[in-house]
């Protein structure tokens, strides 16, 4: 990673958290940015002709995530996706751009996690899982192997999810 600069659209819970990890990545200059809490020197507002750098957009609900991260790609700054150090993704697995991975999460071989997806902390997405754009999977939730989540989904927090079986006998 080149850019030591992020914004972090989001000043709320999740956008605490998502900061946490973009420094745990290795960012060393975090700037929130929020529409509705700006206060000009701890957080500012999102402005197209703010300096470009690295953006996250760290908004829990998955529809005004996905609103947001339309507007800052279409301003031309550069939408990253987030790994925490601590958390487990198979070599094999593809992480879209926006999505962001918590502390100790799994995710395991041939899953595609798809644009803005959030696998939050401790989360489990065993193999060859489909995880649709803007979906949100909550703390400690864990969907066995073959599982697709449809866009804008929020699965809840301790879920487990299994796939569905269309064997006909």
């Amino acid at each position: 990673m080149a850019a030591t600069k992020i914004y972090v659209y989001g000043f709320s819970g999740h956008g605490a958290v998502v900061a946490d990890v973009a420094r745990a990545c290795g960012y060393g200059e975090v700037v929130f940015l929020d529409d509705a809490k700006f206060d000009g020197k701890n957080v500012l507002k999102f402005d197209p002709s703010l300096e470009k750098a690295d953006v996250i957009v760290a908004i829990g609900d998955n529809k005004i995530r996905r609103i947001l991260q339309e507007r800052v790609k279409n301003a031309g700054f550069v939408i990253v996706n987030l790994i925490h150090p601590s958390a487990v993704v198979s070599a094999s697995a593809q992480i879209g751009e926006g999505a962001v991975v918590m502390p100790n999460a799994v995710i395991n071989a041939r899953t595609v996690v798809s644009e803005g997806a959030i696998i939050n902390t401790g989360a489990i997405i065993e193999h060859d899982c489909e995880i649709g754009d803007f979906v949100h999977v909550s703390p400690n939730a864990a969907l066995a192997g073959g599982v697709i989540v449809g866009q804008n989904t929020h699965v809840g927090i301790g879920a487990c999810v299994i796939q569905l079986s269309l064997i006909h006998i």
